[in-house]
């Protein structure tokens, strides 16, 4: 839609990527409230996208809408070249996902506009379950050898049972407890009867560590030391460097696991590795690699490493969440109301807080 054929009592929503496909009847709501200009692939490529921009082509939206986590993100990385080109009057940026590492969350609080992801929790949370069992009863080493040689299926029939372990009554030590490590930590202590241990930046509420029976650790090397299993499950790192490299790999407890469902780049894989062969580490398990889509060379060729193909979240009902979640939020945002899964609010001054909800 042109900017001229826009009208001045509708918010605009610029509405990037594909069309919406599962949550037609709220769409239909959603655009009697807002005007939507949904700019074409051509002008999602970065060049093109930053001249529109530039020029003002779509008015002065309101809001961003991407729907899909693979589509809509065509202009690349949000970041010092492309943001302070938004218009003052963008107030929400709505988008599908549970990572925001392609997004600068800080310049987009500078810039006084929300960012409000939609996260595939329950799907995380369910697959890490799995990644987590794969570590402690060696899933890739059976699944391989089912599919191999009778030699290999009776290989791992006879000596797999010795090193595999029922999760039940080990510690589970998780690197961020936002919505999906609270989900992981809910479900490994209630289908697994582990022991749940947890690092954040900001310490949780006394009534959800007691819903989730976690235990705070303010000392990540600390918990490390302790846990028989570590899941990765923040969005970023604070600044930028990896959480899990080779000196951080040292504090592991000797014979423990890891699993990555978080990001890749997190995560030093070559330093893995080397864990891994020298037997601080009996196995992991990665759903999200550090140069995707290629996973790691010598992780590949480890029996006791799980890889996946960054498919923890991607379910349909992810798919449909994503969708309806990031309208809620554009239409809770312009409409004066609270975000509902908000990423950036905490970097707000809180004066601004109050003049934007």
């Amino acid at each position: 839609m042109s900017p001229s054929l826009v009208s001045p009592d509708k918010p605009i929503v610029l509405h990037i990527g594909d069309p919406v496909k599962w949550n037609l009847d709220q769409f239909s709501e959603f655009s009697k409230d807002f005007t939507i200009i949904q700019p074409s692939l051509s002008e999602r490529q970065r060049p093109e996208f930053m001249k529109a921009l530039q020029d003002k082509r779509w008015g002065d939206f309101a809001a961003i809408f991407r729907p899909f986590w693979n589509t809509g993100g065509e202009m690349g990385r949000w970041d010092r070249d492309l943001i302070p080109l938004l218009p003052e009057s963008c107030r929400v940026f709505a988008a599908a996902g549970a990572g925001f590492d392609w997004a600068d969350v800080d310049l987009l609080a500078e810039r006084v506009s929300l960012y409000s992801a939609a996260a595939a929790s329950e799907s995380v949370a369910d697959f890490a379950l799995f990644l987590i069992l794969a570590t402690f009863r060696h899933l890739n080493w059976c699944t391989t050898s089912a599919r191999s040689t009778t030699s290999a299926f009776t290989d791992c029939h006879v000596n797999a049972p010795a090193l595999s372990h029922n999760p039940r009554n080990h510690t589970l030590g998780i690197i961020g407890l936002g919505a999906i490590g609270q989900l992981i930590a809910q479900k490994a202590h209630l289908a697994f009867g582990m022991r749940i241990r947890y690092f954040d930046i900001v310490r949780k509420s006394d009534q959800l560590e007691i819903s989730l029976s976690a235990t705070f650790d303010a000392d990540l090397d600390g918990m490390l030391r302790d846990c028989d299993c570590v899941v990765l499950a923040t969005p970023a790192s604070p600044d930028g460097r990896k959480i899990i490299d080779a000196e951080r790999l040292k504090h592991f407890k000797t014979g423990s696991r890891f699993v990555n469902i978080a990001r890749g780049v997190l995560v030093d894989e070559e330093a893995l590795a080397d864990a891994l062969d020298e037997g601080r580490l009996c196995a992991a398990a990665l759903d999200v690699h550090e140069h995707e889509p290629v996973p790691n060379d010598r992780l590949k060729g480890m029996r006791n490493v799980t890889l996946t193909t960054h498919n923890a979240g991607g379910t349909l009902e992810t798919h449909i969440g994503f969708e309806s979640w990031s309208m809620r939020n554009v239409d809770a945002v312009l409409k004066g109301k609270e975000p509902l899964t908000p990423v950036n609010l905490h970097l707000f001054p809180s004066a601004e807080i109050k003049r934007k909800f």
